[in-house]
């Protein structure tokens, strides 16, 4: 479709044949749909399986990704409830994974002893199911002394959004069936939420409702929330709240402070607008009267507010107006009784932004992101009953790495100031270490204990990392990462560039045993572009990059590219790119207004068709940060990086590997079917390759998984080294 074509699509519906001759790719299981997907496929298997003398072979590059994912010396993640680690596991052994469990004593040791409470694969082999773990939610026990029974584990088929739950006794460790009181909710978006022994609450397509409207959003998600009682028929559960149809998502949850229990419903209205409503004891719903955009957390006696827009409000000593990026602390019940009076927790600089912030028993530890790099500190509520207006005193968290990652989780804030530090960068293995937090006025804990280190899967001996500026169109400096051979001699190198730019999602360092195997190990050099709509500079940052300003992305993108190939660490022939989902969008405009700067472009599970995108399953939950291609306003900008219809047949492009999966529900497939079938048409270098299953992660196992990556790493190689 041309630019033309464009101009009169605009005065066409958007799912006419006469604008759109490909719209018969949308149908994700119709038969002349998969024999193409089949075609394409065997072509791609073809195409990268054969030998080349300027790459190494597929089956090689999956071989080494696949080793690292089914490694035996991972790190098992852990949550820790009640007397026991909670670890979900997949390897070459259990394929769909098992949910395990052990004790920190035996954590501590280089083979722990695991205790298996749920094996996927046996499950999976006895329903005829393709199940893909989507994590659990246990309920804890009001009584200390008592074992952690409940749980509730969410089931995927094939890895798509919509899923299962069910309830698993975890001192049985069974799934409990309904026939014996257990919990138990059919494939939809949506899950149960502990409210006690007896009672959930459940948010899900409840099929029409009593006048026949839908119980789901436009978006495909919950808009009716209900709280079900043990025992009795969904149909029973009595209706806590109901959203708007246009709403994004609607659910609830128990807050189970001790003391301090609290019933909380949030309606997502949009992406970035939200409302928190708490079910108070005369069992009334009242606001939490927080900005829409911002998000409101009570914990105990405290609510947390973190803004993403300016808030003028009138304390007792005047009006104040905190910024955008700051996070805010007040007491819950003086606020919910109308007091504005608000303690200023952290407040953004131009060069940081909150990467989060996590209660212990007794503390807050707040990790601070300074120029993509993290920063941790340890914040101590005023006491109960201090006066009004006692600050919140600060200390310092040591153990952040100069250029790396530093991920903080409480070990079990309801009970201790334990802390689980991951510390990753691009080069050296993940740690993971156990802390204890204290306030300034405590004796100097012990040194973080080192539990697990993750192995080094490729040799990093002559690599090193570095951080660089670009400049963009208007002047903005975009950060990026470069990883790489440290004394390499002159000459362009194979080079990688890696962004998303939305949904203020920031790429932080972090080490990747396959990337490091498959790609710099080989010498290539990987780079990762910290473009607007992220969130590395917080909300501002991401902002910067909405809707009619989308094009600041793909120029800060843009902008890097120019940058390496300044610094002469490449040229355009032997630098690709890649990105994924909205990063996949990224991809499609690099593709159709960027292509003299790339010589290869990997395009994963992507949006392309910006026309028809809040049509196709989840994609009317984004009109947020894209804008509503259906306003005639809002199309004209939304055009402008719809790669769909900026292809342009007389215009030269880089080659490009489109992957996708039949699977995912939340960015439709038709989005690179279509987009891989307009380029083919006009004789391009289109190599185009959907799974079957894995959802919108594009892989349900670990084979897959490598799979998939070997055919980026075989393409890139091919086609740039």
């Amino acid at each position: 479709m041309t630019p033309r074509d464009a101009d009169q699509a605009a005065l066409l519906p958007a799912d006419s044949p006469a604008t759109d001759p490909y719209l018969w790719l949308e149908d994700v299981e119709g038969e002349r749909a998969l024999a193409w997907v089949r075609a394409r496929n065997a072509e791609a298997e073809d195409r990268l399986g054969t030998a080349s003398p300027v790459a190494p072979s597929l089956a090689e590059l999956e071989a080494d990704v696949l080793e690292v994912l089914d490694s035996h010396d991972k790190i098992p993640d852990v949550s820790a409830l009640g007397d026991h680690l909670y670890n979900f596991w997949r390897d070459d052994v259990h394929v769909r994974g098992v949910w395990r469990r052990t004790t920190l004593d035996s954590y501590r040791t280089d083979t722990p002893v695991w205790e298996t409470v749920l094996d996927l694969d046996a499950l999976a082999e006895e329903e005829g199911e393709s199940w893909v773990w989507h994590g659990a939610s246990v309920l804890r026990p009001t009584d200390p002394r008592a074992p952690w029974r409940r749980a509730i584990v969410d089931l995927s088929r094939g890895g798509s959004d919509a899923d299962v739950s069910r309830e698993v006794d975890l001192v049985e460790k069974r799934i409990v069936p309904p026939s014996d009181g257990g919990f138990h909710r059919d494939e939809a978006k949506g899950g149960l939420a502990w409210i006690d022994d007896d009672a959930v609450y459940v948010f899900t397509d409840f099929g029409p409702g009593a006048h026949g409207e839908p119980t789901t959003t436009t978006s495909g998600y919950p808009r009716v929330v209900k709280r079900w009682r043990r025992g009795t028929p969904l149909a029973a559960a009595e209706t806590v709240y109901e959203g708007r149809t246009d709403d994004l998502y609607i659910s609830a949850h128990r807050a189970r402070d001790t003391g301090y229990e609290r019933d909380l419903v949030s309606r997502s209205i949009a992406f970035y607008e939200d409302e928190l409503y708490w079910l108070d004891p005369a069992a009334e719903l009242r606001l939490v009267d927080v900005p829409r955009s911002a998000e409101a957390a009570p914990r105990r006696e405290w609510l947390l507010v973190e803004l993403r827009e300016p808030w003028t409000v009138q304390a007792t000593s005047g009006e104040v107006t905190h910024p955008a990026g700051a996070l805010l602390a007040a007491r819950f019940d003086d606020f919910m009784a109308g007091s504005r009076d608000l303690t200023v927790l952290f407040e953004p600089t131009p060069t940081t932004s909150l990467a989060g912030a996590t209660w212990t028993e007794h503390h807050l530890v707040v990790n601070v992101l300074d120029d993509v790099k993290n920063r941790l500190h340890v914040l101590t509520p005023p006491a109960p009953d201090a006066a009004p207006g006692t600050p919140w005193t600060r200390s310092p968290l040591p153990g952040a790495p100069a250029i790396g990652t530093t991920g903080v989780r409480a070990v079990d804030s309801h009970t201790s100031d334990d802390v689980w530090l991951v510390t990753t960068d691009y080069l050296t293995p993940t740690t993971l270490s156990l802390a204890h937090v204290v306030g300034p006025e405590d004796p100097a804990p012990a040194a973080p204990e080192r539990l697990k280190s993750m192995p080094a899967f490729f040799d990093a001996t002559g690599l090193a990392v570095s951080q660089h500026f670009a400049t963009s169109d208007d002047g903005t400096r975009v950060p990026y990462f470069q990883i790489g051979p440290a004394d390499a001699p002159p000459g362009p190198r194979p080079t990688l560039q890696y962004g998303y730019g939305g949904f203020e999602i920031s790429l932080t360092p972090g080490y990747s045993g396959g990337l490091g195997r498959a790609w710099l190990a080989r010498g290539g050099t990987y780079v990762v572009a910290n473009i607007r709509g992220g969130g590395e500079y917080g909300p501002a940052w991401h902002q910067a990059a909405l809707k009619k300003h989308r094009h600041r992305a793909y120029e800060d993108f843009a902008a890097v590219a120019r940058d390496l190939v300044s610094r002469g660490v490449t040229t355009p022939s032997h630098l690709g790119a890649q990105g994924g989902s909205n990063g996949g969008l990224l991809m499609g405009n690099m593709l159709t207004q960027y292509p003299e700067l790339f010589g290869a472009i990997v395009c994963q599970v992507p949006l392309l068709d910006m026309r028809r995108y809040t049509k196709l399953l989840a994609g009317a939950s984004w009109a947020a940060e894209y804008g509503d291609p259906d306003d005639p306003e809002q199309w004209e900008f939304i055009r402008t990086f719809s790669p769909y219809h900026l292809a342009d047949p007389g215009r030269p492009y880089p080659p490009v590997l489109f992957t996708t999966s039949t699977r995912d529900d939340r960015v439709h497939p038709g989005h690179a079917r279509k987009m891989a079938a307009l380029l083919l048409d006009g004789a391009r270098d289109v190599t185009y390759y959907e799974n079957v299953e894995g959802g919108h992660g594009g892989a349900a196992d670990n084979k897959q998984a490598a799979h998939m990556a070997a055919l980026a790493y075989r393409f890139l190689w091919e086609r740039l080294g």
